[in-house]
């Protein structure tokens, strides 16, 4: 008969060799070297004198050559003549210097997610090695219903404005929930930021590949990025990559048999029309169909446990032979039946 303490260490035991079991195998990437540097444009940005915002632009300029024009240009939609450029700035920097206090309160530094980031990097780079990754981060503050993070020709752009945390009051305004419902402004959470790093790269390797194809091919597209995104971000929580809740990815897993067979029983796997895929492969609220609890893009979902069969069944094959294999192949060749 066990004691307390044998049987204590008895279940410790067993806890540890279950974790080993379900722990991912990494590859070895501390051979890598990724620098990245940190550029708070954002900081240069909001400490520049008021009083002499011409000289100030300028000084950006000098420290940021290219970026400076795709923040006035491109983020802040500044009209490209200089009387114009400098009311936009200065009204830009009056109105949302609330929300610069709240970045800078937010983020004091960026070290812990350019560390995240660069590990990501280190992956992404031992999976596709001829790529160019960037070797900048650039943080600054656009407008609240601007993009939070872009892949420029000056490096990694993110928009620390777009993670202040879902609680953030500008978010609710009317104007901005109009842009970004609570579904949406959920993920402006800094815990995203180095997700949507890594599928800013991905999209520029990989473009999405969607476009007038069956809702399977979407659904298969979509979980091919989502795979190749575990591998990159391990230590990255699923809930996290694909967006949805936690209770949301437990009830898809729970129920990953249900939602399949709905894709079967509607016919829906090789429909073509926009507005009748549209709910199942992109960004919303919820899928009512499957439920008050089932989240939107569930498509994302059954697409990815498609590939992880897939990859399962060929586990030769490289994330580069994943990505160029054709969605069609991928389904006909994993058999899915959950």
């Amino acid at each position: 008969m066990f004691t307390r303490n044998r049987v204590s260490v008895l279940m410790l035991l067993i806890f540890l060799s279950v974790a080993c079991l379900n722990k991912k195998k990494l590859p070895d990437i501390s051979h890598i070297a990724m620098p990245l540097t940190v550029q708070r444009f954002d900081r240069d940005f909001f400490s520049m004198d008021t009083i002499h915002v011409s000289m100030g632009l300028d000084s950006l300029q000098k420290k940021y050559p290219v970026f400076i024009k795709d923040y006035l240009y491109n983020i802040l939609a500044a009209y490209p003549q200089p009387d114009s450029v400098l009311k936009d700035v200065v009204l830009f920097r009056r109105t949302y210097a609330n929300v610069d206090s709240a970045v800078q309160q937010q983020f004091p530094n960026f070290n812990k997610y350019a560390d995240q980031i660069a590990t990501g990097f280190k992956y992404f780079h031992y999976y596709f090695p001829s790529y160019s990754l960037p070797h900048n981060i650039i943080t600054y503050v656009g407008p609240l219903e601007g993009v939070g993070s872009a892949l420029t020709t000056s490096g990694i752009a993110v928009g620390l404005q777009a993670y202040l945390g879902q609680q953030f009051p500008a978010y609710h305004t009317q104007y901005i929930s109009e842009i970004y419902p609570d579904y949406a402004s959920r993920r402006f959470e800094p815990q995203y930021i180095v997700l949507n790093s890594l599928s800013n790269i991905l999209s520029d390797f990989y473009p999405e590949k969607k476009a007038g194809t069956p809702l399977i091919d979407q659904m298969i597209e979509s979980g091919k990025r989502l795979y190749v995104l575990d591998a990159c971000l391990p230590n990255v929580a699923d809930s996290i990559k694909t967006g949805y809740t936690q209770a949301q990815l437990k009830g898809c897993i729970d129920h990953e048999k249900n939602i399949w067979s709905f894709f079967i029983q509607n016919n829906l796997l090789y429909e073509t029309e926009p507005t009748q895929i549209a709910p199942y492969i992109n960004d919303g609220p919820g899928t009512p169909e499957l439920g008050p609890a089932a989240p939107g893009n569930i498509g994302k979902f059954t697409g990815w446990q498609i590939v992880k069969k897939w990859m399962k069944k060929y586990p030769d094959k490289t994330l580069a032979q994943l990505l160029a294999t054709p969605a069609k192949q991928i389904f006909e060749e994993a058999k899915y039946q959950p």
